[in-house]
C-alpha cells in the first residue's frame, strides 16, 4: 500500500525530469552555446503552439484518422489469427512460417511497396499502420492462449464444450492480459509507423508536417510536431492501460 508522502514523493519525481531537461534547454539556448537554428529554446517551441493551433489540430487529427483505422484492422486480424494459431496446431504449422519470414522485416521497409500498390495518401499509411500493429497483437494473441492452463480446457471439455464454446468462455477469457499487453504494444508501433509513413507517402499528418518544416529549416515546428506527438502517444497509451484495468478488473 502507497502512503500518501510516498504518492507525492513519486509524482514529484514524475514531474521534475521533464522541468529538468527544459531547465537545461532554456539555459543553453539562452547562454548561445548552441546555434537556436539547430536547437531554438523552448519559448520559440512553444510559440509555435500559440501562433499556429489550426494547422497542429489540423495535422493531429488526420494522423490520429489513420492509425484508428490501421489499428482497428490490426487488432481484428491479430486477435482473430491469433485465436486460430494458438487454438488449432494445423493452423499455427500452417502459418507460422510465413509469418516468422514477414515479421522481422520492418514496417518502414515497407514504404516504397505501399506507394507503388496503394499510391500517395490514407491507403499507404492505413497499411504502414496495419503491418507495424499486426504482429505484436498477432504473437501476444497466440502466447495468450497456448498459456491458458488445460485443466480449465480440459474441465470444459468434460462438461461438452464445443470448440466455439471453449474459445468463447475459456481460452479467450483466460488469454485477455497478453491480449491487451498486444494491443497496446501495437498501438503504440502503430503511431510510431503513422508518423514515418507521413514523411515520404502522404500529403497531411504530423509527419508530412515535420518533414515539411526541416525542408525549411523551421526547427521549432519540427519540434512542435515531435512533442505533439509524444503528447498524444502518451495520452493513447494512459487511455489504455485504464481501459486495461477496467477490463481485467479481477486480476
Amino acid at each position: 500500500m502507497i502512503r500518501n508522502g510516498d504518492e507525492r514523493l513519486e509524482t514529484l519525481l514524475k514531474v521534475s525530469a521533464p522541468v529538468a531537461v527544459l531547465a537545461i534547454w532554456q539555459a543553453v539556448s539562452g547562454l548561445g552555446l548552441i546555434n537556436p537554428v539547430l536547437l531554438p529554446p523552448p519559448s520559440q517551441v512553444f510559440s509555435v503552439f500559440v501562433e499556429m493551433p489550426g494547422e497542429i489540430l489540423k495535422h493531429a487529427l488526420t494522423s490520429l484518422y489513420r492509425v484508428a483505422v490501421g489499428y482497428s484492422i490490426a487488432a481484428v486480424a491479430g486477435v482473430s489469427l491469433g485465436v486460430l494459431m494458438g487454438t488449432y496446431r494445423t493452423a499455427h504449422a500452417a502459418m507460422d512460417l510465413l509469418i516468422e519470414i514477414i515479421r522481422p522485416i520492418p514496417p518502414i521497409a515497407w514504404i516504397p511497396l505501399a506507394i507503388v500498390w496503394f499510391g500517395i495518401g490514407d491507403p499507404s499509411a492505413f497499411f504502414i499502420i496495419f503491418v507495424g500493429s499486426f504482429f505484436p497483437i498477432l504473437i501476444n494473441t497466440i502466447s495468450g492462449i497456448r498459456s491458458v492452463d488445460r485443466i480449465y480446457v480440459e474441465a470444459a471439455l468434460n462438461l461438452g464444450a464445443d470448440d466455439t464454446a471453449l474459445i468463447r468462455h475459456v481460452l479467450v477469457p483466460g488469454a485477455l492480459p497478453n491480449i491487451f499487453t498486444g494491443l497496446r504494444v501495437g498501438l503504440g508501433v502503430g503511431w510510431m509507423c503513422v508518423v514515418a509513413a507521413e514523411m515520404i507517402a502522404a500529403k497531411s499528418g504530423l509527419g508530412y508536417m515535420i518533414i515539411e518544416a526541416q525542408r525549411i529549416l523551421a526547427t521549432d515546428q519540427v519540434i512542435a510536431g515531435m512533442i505533439t506527438i509524444g503528447l498524444l502517444g502518451l495520452v493513447m497509451d494512459r487511455g489504455f492501460r485504464y481501459l486495461e484495468r477496467r477490463a481485467l478488473v479481477w486480476r
